[in-house]
């Protein structure tokens, strides 16, 4: 029986096992890397240990740190979660020689599935030879024969660029997995992603848990998955839930597993075996009514599932919340997260029989939201891991239900931090392709720019700020038995009340006049301002009120919410330095991150051409690219490989050639 559990993870799956193992009765312990130090995995452990340092390469990857933190813990079991070692047969052999108990499948198991080449041939289906592929075969997708979540896959249009992508995604593998090993399938387009949930004992049986889409991605990371896939019909489901099954049987499979599949029209390709648990798994345990965590551990020390699993019931929708821009190539972000929060969610499980009568005859509510986070109020978002900051899933009866609801409760969430990823979750729930179940892996690709618009309303979100900001003023200088006059009335009508704020896209500058007779704004026709406080502000608006909440952080920024929409604006001095311009061509950093590569033979002076690839940096498991601008010659370069930057800092300036001739 076990006793103490290390996660040999961090972030949000840590957090999650951690939640099941406080429900057993089993001690937890975490790892942490030094950028995790205090972070939300390591506050909710029982004890934790320091790998010391700070790349992947040098902690969570090296199992032979992990098994010595699991056995100088006292731990005796370890819990790979999701991502980083999760996959890794070797990993799993060092923890079972170790005496400790894996909560996984076998290594002979993860060895057949986990390279996706051998799942491939194991399934009968082969990909392509690098060499081989032609014009014809194209598209095509490169992808990391090791590891998941996106990283070192690449869709490949033109033959010329076959190779550079083949060494891109073996470095970004290498680097993510420790594994370069690459390779090349068809890239069908217009499919759905579906996958089917396993789950297998030591005694034989082995559980398909229904169908989950995972259709809506970005760089080919999920981003909304549901469960059941909708728009199925049950004779397609049969036939995936019985290859799921077969592709467990054939491994002599143990734990929970996923198999993923390309689906179009009536036909299911087989994409690969994930041989660990998936951060979509809450969507299964909400149907289902079951906890995969502690039904893993049950299976790990060697209980017998159940003949067949519970009826699922009703259906659940996932979103995941991401540190990122959208809108601008999906950069990450970074920075405190001051707040997190949503109006009816917290971590905790879905328990059977949702929907129906308690056991003391109150009614269960109709839907319920579950928050998975990996962060907590006041802790800092990094460049070194994934941009994921929480999942936010939401059971109902039905599909209709699960899907108004999460877009209700993201809409109304409190989110105070970095950019996210928000607006872009609540326009894709409510699209017209989404809501009718129509979508496909190309719904980004098709709708981004219509998702990630901005938002109607900043400019009355930037007159609420300063209005608040002006009562805020008003009361701190009545605490300090002053007077704060806001405009003056005496016989002169006073001069405007000015204020500038940045809002995503653009500067606003707002003018105001506080009378006798209330406080008007200029250039807002039918709007009254009907109170003002520090933290709250209510205009009528046409005849309709609306309350704006306004809470304001260090460095000038301020959040403006609600019920509806929320506002992330800078407070701006009402004259601009004009010092602070930089010279034209300039490419600056669009998040903080690591320069992996500059282009071959770039330097000062080189001639370079309209939207090539200068530098490439990661953070938080993505690779960008920072191109030329327009074509010219390159005048200064400050990146190099291994750099560590700042968002903003100066990486190179490209005069364009009009410039040139200009001059």
């Amino acid at each position: 029986m076990i006793e103490t559990l290390l996660v040999a993870n961090r972030g949000e799956i840590a957090c999650r096992v951690f939640r099941t193992c406080r429900e057993l009765g089993i001690a937890t312990v975490a790892v942490y890397a030094d950028p995790d130090e205090g972070a939300l995995h390591t506050r909710e452990a029982d004890t934790a240990v320091r790998l010391p340092g700070a790349a992947p390469a040098d902690t969570y990857l090296r199992g032979d740190l992990i098994v010595k933190a699991a056995l100088a813990a006292g731990a005796d079991a370890v819990h790979p979660g999701y991502g980083f070692l999760s996959e890794n047969a070797d990993f799993a052999r060092e923890v079972i020689g170790a005496g400790l108990t894996w909560i996984g499948p076998p290594p002979e198991a993860i060895e057949a599935m986990a390279s996706k080449t051998r799942a491939k041939e194991l399934m009968g289906v082969a990909p392509l030879a690098a060499e081989a592929v032609t014009e014809d075969d194209l598209p095509v997708l490169v992808k990391a024969a090791a590891g998941g979540g996106g990283r070192g896959m690449r869709v490949v249009r033109e033959l010329s660029a076959l190779q550079d992508e083949l060494a891109a995604a073996r470095g970004e593998a290498l680097g993510a997995f420790g594994d370069g090993e690459v390779f090349v399938e068809p890239y069908v387009e217009g499919g759905r992603h579906v996958e089917v949930q396993v789950l297998a004992d030591a005694h034989g049986t082995v559980w398909a848990l229904g169908t989950r889409d995972c259709s809506l991605q970005r760089r080919h990371q999920k981003v909304v998955e549901e469960a059941p896939a909708p728009g199925l019909g049950p004779e397609l489901v049969s036939r995936l839930e019985e290859m799921a099954v077969r592709a467990a049987r054939a491994t002599d499979y143990r734990g929970a597993g996923t198999v993923e599949f390309l689906v179009v029209g009536d036909r299911a390709h087989f994409l690969e075996m994930n041989t660990r648990l998936q951060v979509e798994h809450p969507v299964t345990e909400a149907v289902f009514g079951i906890d995969l965590v502690a039904l893993q551990i049950a299976v790990a020390e060697g209980a017998a599932l159940p003949p067949a699993p519970p009826a699922p019931h009703g259906h659940a929708v996932e979103a995941r919340l991401y540190a990122e821009d959208p809108s601008r190539s999906w950069a990450p972000q970074t920075g405190t997260l001051h707040a997190l929060s949503f109006p009816a969610g917290r971590a905790m499980s879905f328990p059977a029989g949702r929907g129906q009568a308690g056991g003391d005859g109150s009614a269960e509510p109709r839907a319920r939201t579950r928050i998975d986070a990996g962060y907590g109020d006041g802790d800092r978002i990094g460049v070194h891991y994934d941009a994921m900051i929480a999942k936010v899933v939401v059971w109902a009866p039905t599909r209709q239900e699960a899907v108004r609801r999460l877009a209700g409760d993201l809409a109304r969430g409190r989110i105070h931090g970095p950019v996210t990823n928000r607006g872009l979750l609540v326009r894709s729930l409510r699209h017209p392709e989404f809501v009718s179940a129509r979508m496909d892996t190309g719904f980004y690709d098709r709708h981004l720019p219509a998702l990630t618009a901005a938002e109607d309303g900043e400019e009355l979100a930037a007159l609420a700020a300063a209005l608040a900001d002006a009562a805020a003023r008003q009361a701190d200088g009545a605490a300090a038995g002053t007077t704060a006059r806001l405009g003056g009335w005496r016989n002169l009508p006073s001069q405007p009340q000015v204020k500038r704020y940045r809002g995503r896209d653009d500067e606003h500058e707002v003018r105001y006049r506080v009378t006798r007779h209330g406080t008007h704004a200029e250039g807002f026709p039918g709007v009254r301002v009907r109170s003002t406080a520090p933290d709250a502000v209510r205009f009528e608006v046409d005849g309709v009120e609306r309350e704006f909440r306004i809470t304001v952080y260090e460095g000038d920024r301020v959040h403006v919410d609600t019920p509806t929409s929320a506002h992330t604006l800078t407070r701006l001095p009402r004259f601009p330095d004009p010092t602070a311009q930089r010279e034209p061509g300039s490419l600056l950093a669009p998040m903080p991150g690591t320069v992996v590569r500059v282009a071959e033979g770039l330097a000062p002076g080189a001639a370079v051409t309209a939207g090539q690839p200068l530098v490439w940096l990661e953070a938080m498991k993505m690779e960008h690219r920072i191109t030329a601008p327009a074509s010219g010659t390159l005048t200064a370069l400050h990146a190099a490989p291994g750099h560590q930057v700042e968002v903003g800092a100066l990486l190179a300036v490209v005069q364009a050639a009009a410039e040139e001739h200009a001059s």
